[in-house]
C-alpha cells in the first residue's frame, strides 16, 4: 500500500510542477509578446493578440491543473514521512523495552552482576554498543566495576 501511495505522491508532484511549469511559461511568453514591438525599416507594429490569448489560456489551464495537483501530492508525501517517523519511533521504543527487560533479567540471573559478553551474546548486540548500553546503565544504577586480569570488565550492580 505505501508503494502505491509513494508512487501516487511522485505522480501527483510531478504533473503539479509540469502543469505550473507550462503556466509559469506561457506567462512570460505572453509578457515578451505584449511588449515586443517590430520594427521594419522605421515602422513598428505590435505582434497579433491571438497567440497571447492563446498564452492566457494556456496560463490558466495550468495554474488550475498544476496546483491541486501539487498541493494533493505534497500532502501525500508530507503524510508518507509523518507515518515514516512515527513508524521508526515505534521500533525504537519495542527495541528499547526488549534491550530494558533483558537487562533486568540478567541482572536478576546473576545476583547482580554482568559481564560485557554475556550481555552482547544475550542481546545480539556488537560490543561496542552492549558496552555503550552498560556504561549508561551502571551510571544510572550506580554500578561497580571489576576490571579483570584479561581486560573483561564486570559491572556489578545492587539488587
Amino acid at each position: 500500500m505505501k508503494t502505491g501511495e509513494k508512487l501516487a505522491a511522485g505522480w501527483l508532484l510531478t504533473l503539479g510542477f509540469m502543469f505550473l511549469s507550462l503556466s509559469a511559461s506561457a506567462i512570460l511568453q505572453k509578457n515578451f509578446i505584449q511588449k515586443a514591438n517590430f520594427c521594419i525599416q522605421g515602422e513598428c507594429e505590435m505582434l497579433p493578440t491571438e497567440n497571447s490569448d492563446k498564452n492566457h489560456n494556456t496560463a490558466v489551464g495550468g495554474l488550475i491543473f498544476g496546483i491541486p495537483s501539487a498541493i494533493l501530492g505534497g500532502w501525500l508525501a508530507l503524510g508518507l514521512y509523518r507515518q515514516g517517523q512515527q513508524d521508526k519511533k515505534a521500533i525504537n521504543q519495542k527495541v528499547n523495552d526488549h534491550l530494558q527487560s533483558l537487562f533486568y533479567r540478567t541482572v536478576q540471573e546473576n545476583n547482580g552482576r554482568v559481564t560485557l559478553l554475556g550481555f552482547a551474546m544475550q542481546s545480539q548486540l556488537p560490543a561496542a554498543v552492549a558496552k555503550q548500553y552498560l556504561d549508561e546503565q551502571a551510571k544510572l544504577f550506580n554500578a561497580n566495576f571489576k576490571i579483570s586480569e584479561e581486560g573483561g570488565v564486570s559491572y556489578y550492580f545492587d539488587v
